[in-house]
């Protein structure tokens, strides 16, 4: 099984079409934050697709949760936006959530730059911005592939750049 994971957009719903687009066959969403207007027109345009979400830091008037949990068989995902950790200083706190709460993977946003590491048992992923990057990189989303082999993430350029691939930071099987 396929998740994309996104965040970010700030007001930018050709970013948040285009990852729809490009990602037809795919039925699960995972929304960081901060776009909560353009992603109520996405709700619209795909009724079918499953799309979670938590409120980010500008998502002033978002009623959705801080916090998300997402279970695929038997591998539980948590996501959050990832303001209430301080996640733009250390991911220390989000790792203690995910081992906290029995988590395999852990997906946050908010620091507009890509990040994914898989320690003692968790992966931890950061899709980046899919609108305003702030790490040098172009705007990106992520996926998570679930399978009998294991987990694999991986980050995705919105935007081709010369001499690089459409998949970055390719992730082993754990």
């Amino acid at each position: 099984m396929r998740i994309i994971v996104f965040s970010d957009t700030h007001g930018n719903f050709r970013v948040m079409k285009e990852i729809f687009e490009k990602n037809q066959d795919v039925s699960t969403f995972i929304f960081l934050g901060d776009g909560e207007r353009e992603l109520r027109q996405i709700r619209k345009l795909y009724p079918n697709k499953k799309i979670l979400s938590v409120k980010g830091n500008c998502d002033f008037l978002d009623d959705s949760p801080l916090i998300g949990t997402y279970s695929y068989k038997n591998i539980k995902i948590i996501y959050t936006h990832g303001h209430r950790y301080n996640a733009k200083y250390s991911t220390d706190n989000l790792f203690y959530l995910a081992k906290e709460n029995y988590a395999h993977i852990l997906c946050f946003g908010h620091t507009h730059c890509r990040y994914y590491t898989y320690t003692e048992g968790v992966h931890m992923l950061n899709p980046g911005s899919a609108s305003q990057p702030r790490d040098g990189n172009p705007p990106s989303y992520a996926f998570i592939d679930i399978t009998d082999a294991g987990i694999m993430c991986s980050h995705v350029d919105l935007i081709k750049s010369p001499n690089k691939s459409d998949v970055l930071n390719f992730s082993s099987f754990r």
